[in-house]
């Protein structure tokens, strides 16, 4: 089974992780990459950045378009991985994994593939 792992975060998870030191955090990723690489559960993995971001509403038929990925929310999208293995319960284990889960919440969904249907 294909889950997405939703990494979340703001200015406090990343000061945090700056202070902490983002060489670590960064070899604590390639670490979870590669093991779950070699265990065939990696699919994909990116961060993401809010430059260039937007956000699009369409009321009454009108597209309204704002700066940001700011959606009245206090965390933002910062990244997601693919996974593809056994059960809820290991995207669970590889999600607590992730640096940013002391700091901001991961969101674990359920991939759903229309050309696998």
């Amino acid at each position: 089974m294909k889950y997405m792992l939703l990494i979340y975060g703001n200015e406090q998870t990343w000061d945090t992780l700056h202070a902490a030191g983002m060489e670590q955090v960064m070899e604590q990723h390639g670490k979870l990459i590669d093991e779950l690489k070699a265990r065939g559960e990696h699919v994909d993995d990116r961060p993401l950045t809010i430059a260039n971001s937007r956000v699009v509403r369409v009321r009454d038929g009108v597209p309204t378009v704002t700066d940001g990925p700011f959606t009245e929310a206090k965390e933002v999208l910062a990244g997601y991985y693919i996974v593809d293995c056994a059960s809820l319960d290991r995207a669970t284990e590889i999600a607590a994994r992730l640096p940013e889960a002391p700091y901001s919440p991961i969101e674990i969904r359920e991939y759903t593939d229309p050309m696998e249907s």
